[in-house]
Order: C-alpha cells, then structure tokens, then sequence
C-alpha cells in the first residue's frame, strides 16, 4: 500500500508532499522529520500499541491523524474520531478519499465520507432503539453539519462547499429543521456540536478554526492563507 499510494500521490496530488513512509510505529517516531503536519495511520498494523495511545501521541506532538483501515465499522469509527482523528478513510474507498481527508485534516477541519456519516447515525439510534429519531441527512447536510458543528465559520463552510455561504447556511439550517422534526433541537451551534457528538460524528470538543496555513517542513500553523504543500506521513 505504502508504495502505490506514494506513487500515486506524487503523481496526482501536487499539493501534498509525501515526505515519510514508515513501515512501524517506532520508524515514525524515530525519524528526524518528525512530527510535521499530517500523519495517515493505518489501523492495522498490528502491533498491540492502542490507537487510542497512538493518536494521543500524535495530538500531543501537534500532528492531525487519518485513519486509515479495512475496519470500517461503527465502532471503530467513533472510537477513533472521539479519540481525536480528524478523518477517517476505509482502504475500501478511493484513493481520491484519502486526498480529500488530508487536506482537511491539513487545516484543522474533520472529513468524514457521507457513507460513513450515514452508517454512523443509523447505527446510534437503531443501537439505542431510537433508529426513529435519527435525521436522514443529505451528503451536502452531513459535510455542513460536520464543518459547521466542529467550530467552523460559515463562510468557511461555504468555501469547503464550493458553494456559496447562503446556500451553506441553508444546509445547515436545514439539518437544525430535521433535528427538530426527530424530536431533537438543535437551534444553537453549540447544540449542533451535541447532536454530532451523539451521532458519533465529531468527538467531544469543540475547536476553533485555526488561521491560515501549515508550513511544509515544521508542520506549524502560519498566517498564509494557502500551504505550498502538506507534508504527512504514511505508517
């Protein structure tokens, strides 16, 4: 995986610079470049060190993790967004996925596939014998809610979006409507970030938006609006 995804992203993906891939946990940490600004970690390496010791680690050192995994259950999802990745890509997708969680992940924002924002919901209610309250969100809502509930502004929702800022607010005043309509309202931000924390979207903080861009080489956040590349690391 290591080396095709390299490949391919060097090939593809010129704003992000693959500048470590490490076959281990200890090569990561052991090699002179680290930490810097993305790491995308593979949750099965089978190593016996928990994911959650790992992303405390890299949280720590000031590094955003993706997860990537052939796992793509509920479980595993919200264990590893609660535990603090920002993104979470199961080796089932594209790998057009991982590009896009990365350069979220790059500037503080959280990526999560409409597949498995829907997966999460559905499994949290019917788990909880609520599958009734659970709002059936579009791809566009769940991105918005997501965007919107993690500390973002709305005009930087809107530009994730590509769309414009009315129409990202029209999102998620539309996921506020079908809260209410589950019986579950949600008419603040603050209680939109409790809504995605319950529907295992989001962990428990909410963060705000970081400014600018990351520096190639430090991984440190810097006052200029667009990075010259992300560097991240494969393990």
């Amino acid at each position: 995986m290591l080396a095709g995804l390299r490949a391919w992203l060097e090939q593809t993906a010129g704003d992000v610079d693959v500048v470590i891939t490490a076959a281990s946990w200890a090569d990561l940490l052991d090699h002179s470049a680290y930490p810097v600004d993305v790491v995308l970690l593979d949750l099965d390496l089978q190593d016996n060190i928990p994911v959650t010791l790992k992303l405390a680690t890299l949280r720590a050192a000031g590094v955003a993790v993706v997860i990537v995994s052939t796992l793509a259950d509920a479980p595993h999802v919200r264990a590893c967004v609660a535990a603090g990745a920002l993104g979470y890509v199961p080796k089932s997708d594209s790998a057009e996925e991982i590009v896009r969680a990365v350069r979220a992940a790059a500037i503080g924002e959280v990526y999560m596939t409409p597949t498995l924002a829907e997966m999460l919901i559905s499994d949290k209610h019917q788990s909880a014998g609520e599958a009734a309250t659970a709002p059936r969100l579009s791809p566009q809502e769940l991105r918005a809610l997501v965007l919107y509930a993690s500390g973002m502004p709305m005009k930087s929702v809107a530009r994730r979006l590509g769309v414009s800022f009315d129409t990202a607010k029209g999102y998620v005043d539309r996921v506020r409507v079908k809260y209410a309509q589950a019986g579950r309202e949600a008419r603040t931000k603050i209680e939109l970030h409790g809504r995605a924390v319950e529907d295992g979207l989001l962990g428990g903080e909410l963060s705000s938006p970081g400014g600018g861009g990351l520096s190639v080489f430090a991984g440190v956040p810097t006052t200029r609006p667009t990075p010259p590349g992300i560097d991240w690391r494969l393990t």
